[in-house]
């Protein structure tokens, strides 16, 4: 469901005429404009689209006579039409106001170019209709990758986070990660609006990142590309010390691939998350040390024996 204030402020818009709908079941992100509606062809209308008049379609309009236009207006507004918004900040005919309040259709109107305000509505259309959902965790820029730090509770997240941002990189979310799946195999994190740029740290309490170390160490959104398990270290626990495994978490029906972080004293988090993130970007590049390092022992190269010491 879009709500038609939510609708009518992320695009700037100006309300010409109210409706009783307060929202609207929209199931695509994509618009109808209605030139052909206007010349009377219906058989092909989608009119559960928000609609989307522009200068052609309001020149056919203003060519017509009251009595045609409002003929044609009728017709038009006697399917269920969610909105109509006119761009260019063009002037309605009177019956298009009119017929609008008459059949409770909210008529907004745009300063936006028609194909401007197209690209700005499809955008958010798509984001508003894509599935969403809340996990637990921290979501840092860091080298350009977005990793979502999870784990439990206490575990050392938003203190591993504090250290990043000390070193340069960005802060997206702490504790709340608000998630929402934009394509096919693309995530989106950003941070509620009412805990954004703020971090929680234990033994201090609630401070801004934003206003502590500047507006460059924080970012609304990011890419969720590396998911990071932070787990207190286990004495007996077999950890992958090679990096072959490549495993995935799977988040909205996208797989992201996952590394699981043994945490103890001494153990420098922040340079590992870095170093982490660094080796994502070179194994998407095609070179992988963990890979190769195995190809080498199977051809036998690790067999060759080293050259003595030299003497003294």
């Amino acid at each position: 469901m879009i709500r038609a204030r939510d609708f009518q402020e992320a695009l700037k818009l100006e309300c010409l005429v109210s409706s009783t709908q307060d929202s609207w079941d929209l199931r695509t992100p994509d618009l109808n404009r209605p030139g052909m509606q206007f010349c009377g062809f219906y058989e092909y209308f989608a009119f559960e689209r928000p609609q989307v008049i522009g200068k052609t379609e309001m020149a056919y309009l203003d060519r017509q006579s009251p009595a045609a236009r409002r003929a044609l207006l009728e017709k038009y507004f006697s399917f269920r039409i969610p909105c109509v918004v006119i761009c260019r900040n063009l002037e309605p005919p009177e019956e298009l106001i009119t017929l609008s309040r008459k059949n409770d259709v909210f008529l907004f109107r745009s300063p936006l170019v028609t194909s401007k305000f197209t690209v700005s509505a499809i955008h958010y259309l798509n984001r508003a209709l894509a599935p969403h959902m809340t996990r637990h965790g921290v979501l840092l820029d860091v080298y350009g990758i977005g990793v979502l730090l999870v784990g439990k509770s206490g575990v050392g997240k938003s203190e591993a986070a504090l250290e990043l941002v000390k070193r340069g990189h960005q802060l997206v979310a702490d504790d709340v990660v608000d998630i929402c799946r934009i394509a096919d195999d693309r995530l989106i994190g950003s941070c509620p609006e009412a805990v954004r740029h703020l971090m929680e740290i234990r033994g201090i309490g609630v401070i801004d990142v934003r206003a502590m170390f500047g507006i460059g160490a924080v970012s609304n959104s990011k890419t969720i590309d590396f998911i990071m398990e932070l787990t207190s270290w286990e004495e007996n626990k077999p950890y992958d010390r090679i990096g072959l495994e490549e495993n995935t978490t799977e988040l909205l029906g996208v797989q992201i691939p996952t590394q699981v972080i043994p945490i103890m004293p001494g153990r420098n988090l922040a340079i590992i998350v870095e170093v982490a993130a660094r080796n994502l970007s070179l194994k998407r590049s095609g070179f992988n040390a963990a890979r190769d390092l195995s190809a080498a022992f199977l051809s036998g190269s690790s067999a060759q024996e080293l050259p003595p010491d030299p003497e003294p």
